[in-house]
């Protein structure tokens, strides 16, 4: 699957948070960040973080695995939810739209298990 310009942003923020927790020095954050510029599919992607741990309070299902659309585990406390919803059409759920204080938007699974 093709790396979405929301992938690549949530990448970049799981490396600098593996960074400032000490799990990656700045060199190899740079490094790493370099590689997931030139990434074109989310398998790609994936290296970059196999070897790292878990962050608090993120899930132990990879960000890029069992989702579409960029799914969030959860909204920022910036984001604000809108009245959009859609189906996923590979996971059939109903997922909401959130936009953050920069117009970006994310995407959340309505009806949370």
């Amino acid at each position: 699957m093709r790396l979405s310009d929301a992938d690549r942003e949530r990448l970049y923020e799981l490396l600098s948070q593996h960074a400032a927790a000490g799990r990656i020095t700045m060199e190899e954050l740079e490094r790493r960040v370099a590689v997931a510029a030139r990434a074109q599919t989310r398998e790609e992607a994936t290296a970059l973080l196999d070897d790292l741990p878990p962050l608090p309070g993120q899930s132990e299902t990879p960000w890029w695995r069992g989702r579409a659309h960029g799914e969030a585990d959860g909204p920022a406390v910036d984001w604000r939810p809108t009245n959009e919803r859609f189906r996923d059409p590979r996971t059939k759920r109903i997922m909401r739209v959130w936009v953050d204080a920069h117009g970006g938007r994310h995407y959340l699974n309505d009806h949370p298990a």
